[in-house]
């Protein structure tokens, strides 16, 4: 495991993310590439919640989800979004601020990796609206299983994928008596160069 005077000592965000989240694989119980995302609306007020990490390189970090959903609106409305990483298990977390809709193409290439159920719950499921009872969202799963029957599931027009390129991102290490270790890497613009800076706990 990294040292935290390695730690401090990286120069390679994204690298040092792969690191951080390949240690976290090994040592937390149950979805290490989970985050929370946190959005706002159109006048301001912020709404977080916890997904799925499912892609990060140099580009950025990448999500998928419903365009119609409440976070979709609010990409839509505010395309700004910041994520956090909290890993337990190793006393570490990430903040990652900034949001840009991923290609048809990664997005048809993700959706095709999901289990054909999860498919269909993509049809079926107008997430985040309003919605009568269980029956009616099974009822809609169960028209959808039938109109698909036999044929591949297609990703609907409404499921994307969004990557947060970052302009900042903090790594943060648990220390003994809240002495924590802190490093921020930030950079101007999303081609621009990072200068990192290391904080007082």
């Amino acid at each position: 495991m990294m040292d935290n005077q390695d730690f401090t000592a990286a120069n390679d965000p994204f690298a040092l993310f792969q690191t951080w989240l390949t240690e976290a694989e090994k040592t937390e119980p149950a979805d290490p590439e989970a985050m929370a995302l946190a959005t706002a609306d159109a006048d301001g007020l912020p709404n977080v919640r916890m997904i799925l990490l499912k892609g990060a390189d140099e580009r950025g970090f990448v999500f998928y989800t419903n365009r119609g959903s409440a976070k979709g609106g609010e990409l839509a409305a505010n395309p700004k979004a910041a994520l956090l990483f909290y890993w337990k298990s190793l006393g570490r977390q990430i903040r990652v601020a900034a949001v840009e809709p991923t290609t048809e193409a990664e997005a048809d290439a993700y959706f095709a990796t999901r289990h054909p159920q999860s498919r269909i719950g993509a049809w079926a499921s107008q997430q985040s609206r309003p919605l009568e009872s269980r029956a009616v969202l099974e009822e809609a799963v169960a028209r959808y299983t039938d109109e698909f029957d036999g044929r591949e599931v297609t990703r609907p027009d409404y499921w994307r994928g969004y990557r947060v390129r970052p302009v900042e991102i903090e790594f943060w290490q648990n220390g003994e008596y809240r002495l924590h270790d802190r490093v921020v890497f930030r950079r101007a613009a999303l081609d621009g160069a990072w200068t990192k800076t290391r904080l007082n706990p």
